[in-house]
C-alpha cells in the first residue's frame, strides 16, 4: 500500500468507529428527533418576523415590498392602522409555537434522550417508557425550584420559592437534560438487573405487574437523585443543572463560539465526505450540544451568535457549495460526455441542495482530482457568510429554513432581506470557479471512452 492509500485506510477506519459509536448515535438520534418541533417553530418564527411581521416583514414592512406605507399613506399613520395591529396580534400568537418547543427545549430532550437511550443500551426492557418516567422524575428533582428576579424601576432582587425556574427547561439545561435522564435510566436499569423487584402473581394485568415491578428500581433511582441535589445545593451552593451548566456547558459553548471551532468543523466536514462517510454522524451531536443551542437562542431572541448550525446551512449547503457549484462547473466546462451526462441527472436534486447524485455518480468521492476544491469550498463558503456578517451586511441568522429550499431563495428566507440572496449569489460563483481549473485537468487526464465520441457522432 502507498502511503496516501494508509492514510485512507486507517482515517476510514478511526473514523468510522468514531460514528458507530453507540453513545453518539444515541445523541445524534436525539436530537434529530427534537429537531423536528425546533423546525416546526422555526418555521412560524420564520413566517412571523419575514411574511406577518407588519413593521420590518418583507410584505409590509420596510425591508420588503412596503406595503404597509402603500395601505395607510405613511409609516406613522400605518402604525395605528388597524389591520396593521392584526397583524401583529396575529404574529404574536405564531410566536407561541416556542413555548411548546423551544423555551422546553431541555424537557423535550430528557423524554426523547431516556428513550432512545433504554432502547438501545436496554432493548430487553418491558417498557422503555417506564425509564423516561424516572428519567424525568430525576430531573425535575434536580431543577432549582426556586428563583431571583429584579422587578422593573427596584434596584432589589426578590427570592420567588416553590416556583421552577424555566430557563432550565429550555437551552440552559440542555447538559443536564442529558446527564441526569441518562444516569437515572442506566440506575433504574442496574437495580432492575439485580432483581430487586416486588414480583406479581400471573393473574395481575401485565401492565400493572411492570408498575409494581418498577416501584423499587424507581425508588432507588429517585432517591440517588435527592441526595445529589442535597450533596450539590451544599457543598457548591447550586442545584445540579446551575452546576453542570458552570461546568460543563458554559466551557462548552466558549470554545464551539471559536474561530478555531468552526475552522476545524468546516474543514473536517469536507474531508469526512470525500472519504465517504457522512459527517453528521459524527458532528451532529457535538452541534447538537453547542451550535444548535446557539440556533434556539438566536431564534427565540435571546443572543445574537454568529456561529450556528443555521448559519452554516445557510452558508453551505443551502448556498450549493457541495450541490450547485460542482454541477454548474461541470455543466459549463467539462468536455466529457460520461461527466456532462452526470451533471444533467444530477442537477434537479443539486437545485434542492442534494449533492449525492454529483459526489457519488462522477464521483467527486475519493476522486483525487476533485479533492481540493471539495476541501475548500465548504470552509471558502463558510467564511464569505462570515464576512458579510462581521460587517453588517446581513445580521446573525435567526430563521430556520429547511435546507431543501433552492439556493437563494434560502438566502432570502435565512435573512429575510434581499442582502442573504446576494451573499449566497457570491459564495455560488466563488465556488463554481474554484471547480473549474479542476474540471479542465479532468478534461485531460480522463478523455471520454472512443465509443462514448462514436455514440454522439451517430446521434448527431
Amino acid at each position: 500500500m502507498t502511503g496516501l492509500q494508509k492514510f485512507q485506510a486507517n482515517f476510514t477506519k478511526v473514523a468510522g468507529k468514531i460514528a458507530a459509536n453507540k453513545f453518539l448515535l444515541t445523541l445524534r438520534d436525539s436530537f434529530i428527533i427534537v429537531a423536528s418541533t425546533s423546525m416546526i417553530a422555526g418555521f412560524a418564527i420564520m413566517l412571523q418576523n419575514v411574511f406577518i411581521d407588519p413593521i420590518n416583514g418583507l410584505i409590509f414592512g420596510k425591508q420588503g415590498l412596503q406595503l404597509g406605507r402603500m395601505i395607510a399613506g405613511s409609516w406613522s399613520a400605518w402604525q395605528v392602522n388597524g389591520f396593521c395591529k392584526a397583524l401583529q396580534n396575529f404574529a404574536n400568537l405564531i410566536g407561541l409555537v416556542s413555548n411548546g418547543s423551544l423555551n422546553v427545549f431541555a424537557l423535550l430532550l430528557v423524554v426523547i434522550f431516556a428513550n432512545t437511550f433504554s432502547r438501545k443500551y436496554y432493548p430487553k426492557s418491558k417498557e422503555h417508557m417506564t425509564d423516561v418516567l424516572y428519567a424525568l422524575g430525576a430531573f425535575f428533582i434536580c431543577l432549582p425550584w426556586n428563583f431571583s428576579y429584579t422587578p422593573t424601576g427596584s434596584k432589589k432582587a426578590i427570592d420567588v420559592l416553590n416556583y421552577i425556574d424555566t430557563s432550565y427547561l429550555g437551552t440552559k439545561g440542555v447538559f443536564a437534560a442529558l446527564l441526569i435522564s441518562a444516569s437515572a435510566v442506566w440506575i433504574y436499569n442496574k437495580m432492575l438487573s439485580k432483581n430487586i423487584t416486588i414480583k406479581m402473581p400471573d393473574s395481575v394485568p401485565p401492565a400493572v405487574a411492570r408498575s409494581f415491578e418498577s416501584l423499587i428500581p424507581g425508588t432507588v433511582t429517585m432517591g440517588v437523585y435527592i441526595i445529589l441535589t442535597g450533596l450539590s445545593t451544599t457543598l457548591a451552593g447550586q442545584t445540579m443543572p446551575e452546576l453542570l451548566l458552570t461546568l460543563l456547558q458554559k466551557p462548552a459553548m466558549a470554545i464551539s463560539s471559536t474561530g478555531a471551532f468552526a475552522f476545524v468543523s468546516q474543514t473536517t466536514w469536507s474531508l469526512l465526505q470525500w472519504f465517504g462517510i457522512h459527517p453528521t454522524s459524527i458532528w451532529g451531536p457535538i452541534f447538537g450540544l453547542t451550535w444548535n443551542i446557539n440556533d434556539t437562542q438566536n431564534m427565540l431572541g435571546q443572543a445574537h451568535h454568529i456561529y450556528s448550525t443555521l448559519f452554516m446551512n445557510f452558508a453551505t449547503i443551502a448556498a450549493g457549495s457541495c450541490s450547485v457549484a460542482p454541477v454548474l462547473a461541470i455543466k459549463l466546462f467539462s468536455k466529457r460526455i460520461a461527466a456532462k451526462k452526470i451533471s444533467n441527472i444530477a442537477l434537479m436534486p443539486a437545485i434542492f441542495n442534494i449533492s449525492e447524485p454529483i459526489t457519488f455518480g462522477l464521483p467527486i468521492i475519493m476522486n483525487p482530482i476533485y479533492f481540493v476544491p471539495w476541501l475548500l469550498c465548504q470552509p471558502v463558503a463558510f467564511y464569505i457568510g462570515i464576512f458579510f456578517t462581521k460587517i453588517g451586511f446581513i445580521g446573525p441568522i435567526v430563521n430556520n429554513v429547511p435546507w431543501t429550499v433552492p439556493t437563494l431563495l434560502s438566502g432570502l428566507l435565512y435573512t429575510g432581506s434581499i442582502k442573504g440572496l446576494i451573499v449566497q449569489a457570491i459564495i455560488l460563483f466563488v465556488c463554481t470557479a474554484l471547480y473549474v481549473p479542476f474540471v479542465r485537468m479532468d478534461n485531460r487526464l480522463n478523455p471520454d471512452d472512443p465509443m462514448d465520441k462514436m455514440s454522439k457522432a451517430v446521434a448527431e
